[in-house]
């Protein structure tokens, strides 16, 4: 296992986990964190570096697998950009890849042996893994214990923990085997491969068992409808289309239904252009929104927003608009503004210097989008508070927890809207659908996904599609669904990562502990 036969085979333990992920749900390619560890065991006394380079190629592989979709964004315009494609992968999975190089070498100083080296293992990674999701703004993307299909009875124990909780079980049920790969004490393996076991056991019991009294669909609830115009990138920004982009929105909402939807939702960025332009007086396009809706129902749809600032300039928002159609005029009734923003996709770091040296018009940013409040759940009039995440803010475990938090109160569902097309036709429009409805299974609540080109789907607060509530890549049409209900608050919307915190000082103290029996 040294030398470069190791080290390829750190960058292929992490492939093989990155592939334990959906869509390709290979999951025996867990066992991909036992062969990461024994490579970092098999270093034997060898500096800490090589600890750190083993780590950091695992974290290459992971991430390649990943985020490969990042390609996708420069292909849109690939005469002008696609030659920056190969090296944001690059740049992009070297750069993430450098968190597990930290757990490596974290690991690696600390030197466990026996059963407490596969706990120790997974509070390093676990623990760096929470730091990638909160450091420089934080990309959280794929974390380990969202390797689950969202529904599945593993992830339900993400109502308890959160998904960076189920990360630290996830990893260390799937490193145990790790002792089988080394010269360790047949008691250590037995213990270590037993608690994996009936950690195992565990998940797929309680997830059962949770999922087995899943609460039924409310009677009089309210009924929703996705729409996804599939409107190609590259066609959606053309001026000339923007009369055909919305006449194919407004059909698509006027759609004959069974039950008539008392909400409509339009995805970020529906229409190519500022929203401000289409409501202006004057405007052609002010009626026919309008007439998108009949009197009585609500229409959230994504949006661009102007807001003029101090000194004449002016900030623009991504937004998400919630309109309401009254007997005679369509008012706007609520306004959530992005506050997390994507950084070089919404905003440009250090935006000042990267105009001076060029490196702003290098990618084809010319204007940043400002980051709007903390977010808080959105009143609708007549309808249950609902709490908006655009796009990538669906990423973020707690998010709703800590808008609940902020505003005393608890929405009734969640609203991720986004612009999936940017991520081509591959796994990341899929990946998207799997991290975003961990979100509904660790706060107890519904979500509804809105995209352009797919995947939108209305899911409940297990994490579950709902049947025949889903549109996938390509499709074109609109989803009827009633409101799945909310199930009561869960004790990670209680207490947050407050189990990742017990669980990462379990890891240190059977640290400690082995210390203290060796010395």
């Amino acid at each position: 296992m040294r030398g470069w036969t190791g080290r390829a085979l750190a960058l292929l333990s992490g492939a093989a986990a990155g592939l334990a992920h959906p869509p390709f749900g290979v999951l025996p390619g867990l066992l991909g964190y036992a062969l990461l560890l024994a490579l970092i065991d098999a270093e034997g006394d060898r500096p800490v570096w090589s600890a750190l380079l083993r780590g950091w190629l695992g974290g290459v592989g992971y991430f390649a697998v990943a985020v490969w979709w990042i390609t996708e964004p420069f292909m849109v315009d690939a005469r002008e950009q696609g030659w920056m494609a190969p090296f944001a992968l690059v740049l992009m999975a070297a750069g993430l890849a450098l968190f597990w190089a930290g757990a490596a070498g974290l690991y690696r100083w600390l030197r466990p042996r026996g059963a407490a080296s596969v706990l120790l293992f997974a509070g390093c990674l676990a623990g760096f893994e929470w730091l990638r999701g909160h450091v420089l703004t934080g990309f959280p993307w794929d974390l380990p214990g969202e390797t689950w299909r969202a529904g599945s009875a593993p992830s339900q124990a993400a109502a308890l923990v959160g998904a960076y909780g189920l990360t630290w079980i996830t990893v260390a049920v799937a490193a145990a085997p790790a002792l089988l790969l080394r010269k360790a004490p047949s008691r250590d393996r037995l213990v270590a491969l037993a608690c994996a076991a009936l950690a195992l056991a565990g998940l797929y019991g309680f997830g059962l068992h949770r999922l087995a009294g899943a609460a039924r669909p409310l009677a009089g609830a309210p009924v929703i409808r996705v729409v996804q115009a599939n409107i190609d990138q590259k066609d959606k920004w053309k001026p000339e289309n923007l009369s055909l982009v919305l006449q194919t929105y407004v059909d698509l909402t006027r759609r004959p239904a069974a039950t008539a939807p008392a909400i409509v939702i339009w995805p970020e960025g529906a229409l190519p252009a500022v929203i401000d332009d289409l409501l202006a007086p004057g405007s052609p396009y002010a009626a026919r929104l309008a007439a998108a809706i009949a009197p009585g129902q609500t229409l959230l749809m994504g949006a661009n927003r102007a807001q003029a600032g101090a000194g004449g300039q002016t900030r623009y928002f991504n937004s998400l608009v919630a309109f309401r159609r009254d007997a005679d005029a369509l008012r706007v009734t609520g306004v959530y503004d992005k506050h997390h923003l994507v950084p070089f996709g919404e905003y440009m770091p250090s935006g000042d210097l990267a105009t001076k040296v060029g490196f702003r018009s290098l990618v084809h940013m010319p204007d940043d989008f400002s980051a709007g409040p903390p977010s808080r759940p959105l009143a609708l009039p007549g309808f249950a508070p609902v709490q908006v995440l655009i796009c990538y803010e669906a990423l973020f475990p707690g998010v709703t927890r800590a808008s609940a938090r902020r505003a005393g109160r608890r929405p009734a569902w969640i609203l991720n809207v986004s612009n999936d097309a940017w991520f081509g036709a591959g796994s990341g429009p899929w990946q998207h659908l799997n991290i975003a409805s961990y979100r509904a299974i660790e706060e107890g609540l519904p979500i509804v996904r809105a995209t352009p080109t797919g995947v939108s789907a209305v899911i409940d607060a297990y994490g579950r599609i709902l049947p025949g509530a889903r549109i996938g890549l390509g499709g074109f049409g609109v989803i009827d669904a009633a409101l799945p209900a909310a199930l009561p608050p869960t004790p990670f919307s209680r207490g947050g990562d407050l189990a990742l915190a017990v669980m990462l000082l379990l890891s240190a103290l059977a640290a400690v502990a082995y210390r203290v029996r060796r010395s």
